[in-house]
């Protein structure tokens, strides 16, 4: 079992609903409501980063009129797919001591507020080359990812903390789905009642993610509230005071020293960098392979995408009860079932040669894949209390490290057909599942074995983890 307290959750203080343990996180998830401080900032984290993944995906779905107008070759498309990925590794790595350093709210708000203006450069783009950089650009915001799990891991106790993370990033991950939907739909509107070209029609509608992103990042900033018990400015807790007397590189070697971390980094490079890169090809997929319409395939790729409403969180729901059934043992067991599951289902999606049926496959791989995602981030918030921000960096960062190197790999160029490639995919995430093997926790065990029985050797162990 992991270190749960047995005593009764304490009396919720005067500024919260909820129930809290003794570091005033909740031990209740309640996601109808908008009780401050906590489930206030669970809605303000997953629509700032809903409006991210809105904003990084808008382009997608429109691949086919840009690729026309700016004469985009296959190669071009994929360069930038890769882009996308490039721009937030290094801003999610960074994005942990940031969060430490300065709270989730400062980092979060103030990276989406130096996007938004990027977003909506997207319409001046006039050749391959700034194409290229806009979409290397934009990706820099989903580093917003980061802020979201660190704000959740900070509001809500280990009982609940999977559920919070699961749906925080799902709800969010769900932007990536609504905009197949929404920016083909938005192209039609302004074509149809405005009169206006379909080579400028495209342009004109990257004003919505980009202020829509703007919003979100001022509404954070306004209502936000860094840990239950106030800002980072003003509380004077003992981990913020620790944190405060430490700079920006002590932090992150801390972090980075943790294996645990860069295992949980590869596992999610395989879960949600597979997602991303499919949420960057699906589209054009089905376009090309079934000749359907835009719409539809835009249709086609919003459900994968929109999976994330309860798969992920369904991810966190059985990280919390395999943890609280067998510990973190039960925790990894359920992270390493999900996401091979997921990598047999991704083969499966590039060998199935009708519509329907790659249909149908896409949506069970989009369940589990998901999941596997909200599983990872089941076992992140237990590596490192004093380096949480580094850690959910690091694991963050291998998501996307793992969809740059499946998009150069698999979906650059012609070397292999993008269904022979889904199915390659499919095999390199159960590959890179296995390391889940390896992560061991003294005072919980891991996959295969118990936990140590030399409490002094696991106490040390575990004060390392602090």
């Amino acid at each position: 079992m992991e270190s749960q307290t047995t005593k009764p959750p304490l009396p919720p203080p005067p500024f919260s609903s909820l129930p809290v343990d003794e570091n005033q996180k909740a031990t209740e998830f309640r996601v109808f409501s908008i009780s401050k401080p906590h489930m206030l900032a669970f809605h303000l984290a997953w629509l700032s980063l809903f409006s991210c993944f809105f904003s990084t995906f808008s382009i997608p779905p429109l691949l086919p009129i840009i690729r026309a107008d700016l004469n985009l070759t296959d190669a071009d498309i994929g360069h930038a797919g890769i882009a996308s990925f490039v721009g937030s590794i290094f801003s999610r790595l960074a994005m942990g001591p940031a969060c430490d350093l300065l709270g989730p709210r400062i980092a979060s708000a103030t990276l989406s507020l130096l996007t938004a203006p990027i977003i909506l450069a997207t319409s001046l783009v006039s050749s391959p080359q700034s194409f290229i950089l806009i979409r290397f650009l934009i990706g820099f915001s989903l580093a917003n990812f980061v802020a979201n799990q660190f704000w959740m891991s900070s509001m809500f106790s280990t009982n609940v903390v999977g559920l919070a993370n699961g749906v925080a990033a799902g709800w969010a991950n769900m932007g990536a789905g609504v905009t197949q939907l929404v920016m083909p739909f938005l192209y039609n509107i302004v074509i149809k009642y405005f009169n206006i070209i379909p080579f400028t029609a495209w342009r004109v509608i990257f004003i919505v993610p980009a202020t829509f992103q703007a919003i979100t990042a001022m509404m954070v900033l306004v209502y936000g509230q860094d840990l239950p018990t106030g800002n980072y400015k003003k509380c004077h807790t003992q981990y913020t005071k620790q944190t405060q007397k430490e700079n920006f590189f002590g932090i992150l070697f801390r972090g980075l020293r943790n294996y645990r971390g860069w295992i949980l980094a590869l596992t999610y490079g395989y879960c949600f960098g597979a997602e991303l890169t499919t949420d960057n090809v699906i589209a054009q997929y089905f376009y090309d392979r079934f000749d359907v319409d835009l719409q539809l395939a835009g249709t086609i790729a919003a459900s994968f995408g929109m999976a994330n409403l309860f798969s992920r969180p369904i991810g966190g729901v059985i990280s919390d009860k395999m943890g609280k059934r067998f510990g973190m043992r039960g925790r990894l067991w359920g992270l390493w079932v999900v996401q091979t599951v997921a990598g047999l289902l991704c083969v499966l999606l590039g060998r199935i040669n009708s519509l329907w049926g790659s249909i149908v496959v896409m949506c069970g791989f989009s369940v589990f894949v998901q999941a596997a995602s909200g599983l990872t981030f089941g076992v992140v918030p237990f590596v490192s209390q004093r380096s949480l921000g580094v850690i959910s960096g690091m694991t963050g960062s291998g998501g996307t490290v793992g969809a740059v190197v499946t998009q150069l790999l698999l979906f650059s160029g012609s070397k292999f057909s993008k269904q022979n490639s889904i199915s390659l995919m499919g095999m390199m995430m159960i590959v890179c599942t296995l390391p889940i093997t390896l992560i061991y926790f003294p005072q919980w065990g891991g996959m295969l074995c118990g936990p140590s029985f030399d409490p002094e050797k696991a106490i040390e162990d575990y004060h390392l983890l602090e």
